[in-house]
């Protein structure tokens, strides 16, 4: 059969010169079949054979959905586990904190053991009754919805911010027109007290012993806060567990001109206010002066029973 005819010369077919100059026009593997654009190409028995498309990227719409899930369990995890937001309610720890600040707090040292220190500014659950007829914020089911993943603090949590004074062990008081005094050292606190604040003279307190596992809370605004000197007449005398910690704000996250880092002040610093050398200290002097007692005694008796 021929594909085609001769035109009387001796020139190149037409037609073969166009199919070699064309190859686009080629179908795969079929000699011969020609199609156009809008033709649809078939195999040898009449199966049909779509047209091969090149690999295309998913829609972002289509891949949203699954980057907001993503966004929000890891904002839950890192609430949960790692960092939550706070928003201060009250003026009880000016100049420090003002209301409306929002604050950082840390909660992944406490899982490993970390322990409220003196100094620290820390968020720690009502431990009964320190915020009884005080009213909550209501918030629409956004609101509530992001507080949940930890992208908004929550109004409904009954949480206050203080700061710590004194840790289980401790020996704490303050008398009107005197210093707070742990373990018998007086707190310089002009540097982070309310300017015009006195330490303690709208209610003076102690001596309190702090118990083990227990801390003594104090604000910063000290005559515009209900600490622990308002709440010796509950179960705790006025202490917090070190379980109804959440945990230490560290940083000011906002406004932004207001950020800036919680450290804690030099007054805690100041050697021998822990306890435990308190403690020891005496100890170890008893010690001291108790072996070379011991050892004149043991002599003694040995050459009494020598001589005997």
């Amino acid at each position: 059969m021929a594909v085609g005819a001769r035109s009387g010369h001796e020139g190149p077919e037409e037609g073969r010169e166009q199919l070699a100059e064309s190859p686009e026009a080629v179908t795969d593997g079929v000699p011969g079949e020609v199609m156009d654009d809008e033709e649809t190409p078939t195999h040898r028995g009449g199966r049909s054979r779509r047209q091969r498309q090149p690999g295309q990227q998913r829609s972002f719409w289509k891949e949203l959905p699954l980057l907001i899930i993503i966004a929000l369990a890891l904002a839950l995890v890192i609430k949960t586990f790692l960092v939550q937001a706070f928003s201060i309610p009250s003026d009880s720890m000016q100049d420090t904190l003002q209301r409306g600040d929002r604050v950082l707090v840390d909660k992944l040292t406490p899982w490993f053991g970390s322990e409220p220190q003196r100094g620290e500014v820390v968020v720690f659950h009502d431990p009964g009754g320190w915020l009884d007829g005080e009213p909550t914020p209501q918030q629409n089911v956004v609101q509530k919805g992001l507080s949940f993943i930890g992208l908004m603090p929550s109004a409904e949590e009954k949480d206050l911010i203080k700061r710590v004074i004194a840790v289980g062990g401790d020996t704490v008081s303050c008398k009107k027109g005197g210093k707070v005094m742990v373990n018998g050292h007086a707190l310089e606190e002009k540097n982070y007290i309310y300017p015009g604040n006195t330490p303690c003279d709208d209610l003076p307190f102690g001596p309190i012993k702090v118990p083990k596992g227990r801390i003594w809370v104090m604000g910063d605004h000290r005559q515009d806060s209900s600490d622990s000197r308002y709440h010796q007449n509950l179960p705790g005398n006025g202490t917090v567990s070190t379980k109804d910690v959440v945990g230490r704000a560290f940083v000011v996250a906002w406004p932004v001109d207001r950020w800036h880092f919680l450290g804690v002040p030099s007054t805690f610093d100041q050697s021998g206010l822990s306890a435990a050398a308190a403690s020891t200290a005496p100890a170890a002097a008893g010690l001291a002066g108790a072996v070379p007692l011991v050892l004149w005694r043991r002599k003694r008796l040995t050459g009494s029973r020598t001589a005997g």
